[in-house]
């Protein structure tokens, strides 16, 4: 008896997948940041990690060099007057779903840092420690953390008196102390609790 000819079944195409990571949920000051990332596998990236570990020139160098190799990739925020009123959870959210909205290319698949995502328009995937696992999260970590640390600095250039050069706008010891001495500028999330406690 003849044995029917096999057929190898044809290999899917990888998912357009782009990582997806935030910067700037817990500080007191500024804009939270977002970004998503779609990486180029002909042009891969070494020494992507989670860039809270990377030291800042390192951080610097590879996010001109996710720039310049991702197939994609986009950064952006949500203000200080909208964390205050939707909260900081939502204006995570919203930051996320305009960085992968204004990906160049559109993603089929999003991998979202941590346990919570948005609701997009392609499939979405949490992963705890994405950061740190995930080479397009590690490379939207980066993006957004670079930004807003350079957000900081410009507020820093504007608002002198709060040293948000040395803090970006953690509630360090210093933080607190300017705080105290100068009250909040417009700057600061009126929302948070260290803040509220200053307002009149």
């Amino acid at each position: 008896m003849e044995q029917p000819e096999l057929f190898a079944a044809p290999e899917q195409p990888p998912l357009i997948t782009a990582g997806v990571d935030e910067a700037g949920r817990g500080p007191l000051a500024g804009a939270v940041y977002a970004a998503a990332v779609i990486l180029d596998p002909a042009r891969p990236i070494g020494g992507l990690a989670d860039s809270k570990v990377l030291k800042a020139a390192t951080r610097e160098a590879l996010a001109l060099e996710i720039q310049e190799r991702a197939l994609a990739w986009f950064i952006a925020s949500a203000s200080v007057a909208e964390i205050d009123s939707l909260n900081i959870l939502r204006a995570t959210m919203l930051a996320m779903r305009r960085a992968v909205q204004g990906l160049s290319v559109l993603p089929q698949l999003a991998l979202v840092d941590g346990n919570q995502a948005p609701k997009l328009g392609c499939a979405v995937q949490t992963v705890i420690k994405g950061d740190a696992l995930v080479p397009a999260i590690s490379a939207a970590s980066i993006l957004a953390k670079t930004a807003r640390d350079a957000d900081l600095l410009r507020l820093h250039a504007v608002y002198p008196q709060y040293a948000f050069d040395q803090h970006k706008g953690y509630g360090t010891a210093l933080h607190l102390q300017m705080l105290r001495e100068h009250g909040p500028c417009v700057e600061h999330r009126r929302s948070f609790a260290p803040i509220k406690t200053l307002l009149p």
